[in-house]
């Protein structure tokens, strides 16, 4: 599969080489705005044309899909060159800007049969599919909360705010794990440098008593990435910042028992072994990209698709709206 790749900055070195190392794929043509970024990848990838011409590379006959690794402003219109061009389209997150222009992608890539995927690196990772396995297993029980705290001192970005930039990491992992959509989301957050919100905290009602927090913040002077997940029969924490041992389950709860003419609930806390499940050892976007050709190649729909991106978009939307009315609960 021949892949044009539009956008050499952060994220974009990395998905060129992976594609350039996938068996099954082909980087033919990466397009980039910045002239010392074009250098870098020329410099990187001699054999490949480096061009600052995306309407060139979209529109190529010999390239079968499109990888757009651009801020969330232009996804819209990259996208959906890209598929009235008749590419397959592996798109960074979050989605798009707002839910129509979500929606009106998904349904151009179904009216000329094309596969759009969004780069939700996570859920390809070891340790979300662990944590995949232990919920479907019944090993934690029912599910109780997640609740995620990824900060760090930067990158700041100037046209999205802390929420859109961090958030849809753990949206699309709640998204995965839980398999529910949220009926009511509460955000707040503040705006102290650079007119966009870099600090916030985002609170997700599921149905069946489900919460979900999550707490992300430009301005922290450490970085920390983790998450706590608590069940019914089991706890458990995923840092991701540990070499080993990312995944930690512990067998902690709590029983509550109550006896008849005793009106106080008797709480009785358990306390067991702790154990760390082995993880597979992969780079997820290796795995992910890997994921892509296949589905391309097979024409299956990929569980990462526009609609799953979609779903994170809405939830963003839902927190941005309730950022404005300082932290109002609103209803999806």
């Amino acid at each position: 599969m021949n892949f044009g790749v539009i956008g050499y900055g952060y994220w974009g070195p990395n998905v060129v080489r992976n594609l350039s190392s996938l068996e099954g794929s082909h980087v033919v043509a990466i397009a980039e705005v910045n002239p010392t970024a074009r250098v870098r990848a020329q410099k990187a990838y001699p054999g490949v044309n480096v061009t600052a011409d995306t309407s060139a590379v979209i529109s190529s006959a010999e390239i079968d899909a499109i990888a757009v690794v651009t801020p969330v402003w232009t996804h819209y219109e990259l996208v959906k060159a890209a598929l009235e061009n008749g590419k397959h389209v592996f798109v960074e997150k979050p989605f798009t800007s707002n839910a129509a222009q979500g929606e009106e992608l998904i349904n151009l890539a179904r009216q000329k049969n094309l596969t759009i995927m969004v780069d939700h690196t996570f859920l390809f990772t070891g340790a979300v599919k662990k944590i995949s396995q232990l919920l479907d297993e019944g090993s934690l029980g029912n599910l109780y909360y997640y609740d995620s705290t990824r900060v760090n001192l930067g990158l700041f970005q100037h046209d999205i705010n802390v929420l859109w930039d961090l958030a849809p990491h753990d949206l699309s992992i709640m998204d995965y794990l839980i398999k529910a959509s949220p009926e009511a989301i509460v955000a707040t957050g503040e705006r102290h440098l650079n007119g966009c919100e870099d600090v916030a905290y985002m609170t997700l009602y599921f149905p069946g008593q489900v919460i979900a927090h999550i707490n992300v913040n430009w301005l922290s002077p450490v970085k920390v990435r983790t998450t706590l997940i608590g069940g019914e029969k089991r706890m458990l924490v995923w840092n991701d910042l540990e070499a080993d041992e990312k995944v930690k389950v512990y067998d902690k709860g709590v029983n509550i028992t109550s006896r008849e003419g005793v009106y106080e609930v008797l709480v009785h806390y358990r306390t067991g072994d702790m154990w760390a499940p082995q993880l597979e050892q992969v780079e997820a976007l290796h795995k992910e990209l890997s994921y892509f050709v296949d589905c391309v190649s097979k024409g299956q729909e990929p569980f990462n698709d526009g609609c799953a991106g979609l779903r994170v978009v809405k939830m963003l939307e839902a927190a941005t709206e309730s950022l404005s009315k300082r932290g109002s609960l609103v209803y999806l």
